[in-house]
């Protein structure tokens, strides 16, 4: 990569186009080394000006952004940023292209006069994918709902001989750039008999919704957005909806959840820190884990290390393994993970903590009198 980064947009709206190119132009370190108006034209350009980042438009003439991408990833693995709108089938659309390997999806604004509203996120979005390790992207699991399935929201009864936990025990995570793919390769190989697990991915609003929903289809355990007044759960994985802080609270039988529209953190509404320092505060930490995955920037990493002070286990994904190596190597810098693992050791570590903290399995007869 040289010095400046280059970067080619891809957007059949004029319009676009030039709001990029002069957002960008501002930034010193970011070279925009052309425009293509679609999937056909950017083809001969990245052969032509070898761009290091890509930004893709979803909806476009002749080729729409999806399969593009997908055919990209097989011929030319390069670090691509969505930019879409994220209100319905956007978000699902958006969602499948982080599967098909883009690196980041940023919501487009809804004025006239800008493509992106924050234009200091595109820039730091830009940085980090022109350093992301681009990961060949995995087959997605099928889904593990049968049609006799409990429905989304209705917590299933345990079986005999599943964990249980006493209500303190909590499972806490987060992530960023990288984050939703890694989040699913971890969660789809977990028991459905865990702690409650909270998590706080930097995702815009609306796309929250449709990846908590296609994650409930592949998982074991229930996997939801969070909402006002939930509590954590055994067998729940509350995801914080974009644009809201999730902050947790003991309520004597368990952790109640709070969101808010406080200021964001490190640039980020939800973010992590705000989740794991409420965590610490509520008194959870001699009871949790706390892991820290991919992503840029630093959040997370001085609130892991509170966990940690705490007395919680704590978790940083290696740098081999991430795509982006920001959040935990900040963790790993301040001392606040005792273990780095790479990302597939991650689900066995939390099956081993849920094994450590169980306080015993449900019987035949518990399980058969509900």
């Amino acid at each position: 990569m040289s010095a400046r980064i280059k970067v080619l947009i891809v957007d059949d709206s004029a319009l676009v186009r030039r709001a990029l190119s002069e957002t960008l132009a501002r930034c010193p370190d970011i070279e925009v080394v052309g425009t293509a108006v679609d999937p056909y034209v950017a083809r001969d350009k990245i052969l032509q000006l070898n761009p290091d980042v890509l930004t893709l438009d979803i909806e476009m003439p002749r080729m729409d952004g999806i399969t593009f991408l997908k055919r990209l990833m097989q011929h030319r693995p390069m670090p691509v940023v969505i930019l879409s709108s994220l209100t319905g089938a956007g978000s699902a659309k958006a969602l499948e292209a982080m599967q098909a390997g883009a690196v980041e999806v940023l919501e487009k604004s809804s004025g006239s006069m800008s493509a992106i509203a924050d234009h200091d996120r595109l820039v730091e979005v830009i940085k980090a994918a022109a350093r992301a390790r681009v990961h060949l992207p995995a087959d997605e699991p099928p889904s593990k709902r049968s049609p006799t399935s409990a429905p989304l929201g209705v917590l299933r009864v345990p079986t005999a001989g599943e964990r249980c936990y006493e209500p303190r025990k909590i499972i806490l995570m987060g992530a960023s750039t990288g984050g939703t793919e890694a989040l699913r390769a971890v969660l789809t190989r977990l028991r459905p008999d865990l702690p409650g697990i909270c998590i706080v991915q930097h995702i815009p609003p609306h796309f929250s919704l449709a990846f908590a929903k296609r994650l409930h289809e592949q998982c074991d355990l229930e996997v939801r957005e969070a909402r006002n007044g939930d509590v954590v759960m055994p067998g729940l994985a509350l995801i914080a909806p974009g644009g809201f802080h999730v902050v947790l609270d003991w309520r004597g039988y368990g952790y109640g959840v709070r969101l808010n529209e406080g200021p964001p953190i490190h640039y980020q509404r939800p973010a992590v820190d705000v989740l794991f320092g409420s965590a610490v505060k509520a008194g959870a930490a001699p009871h949790a884990l706390g892991i820290l995955l991919t992503g840029m920037g630093t959040d997370g990493a001085s609130s892991l290390l509170e966990l940690r002070t705490g007395g919680a286990q704590t978790v940083a994904q290696d740098e081999a393994s991430s795509v982006v190596f920001g959040m935990p190597r900040e963790a790993i810098r301040m001392g606040a993970a005792q273990r780095v693992l790479s990302l597939d050791q991650v689900a066995p570590a939390i099956e081993r903590f849920g094994n450590e903290v169980a306080i015993h399995r449900t019987s035949a007869v518990l399980a058969g009198a509900r």
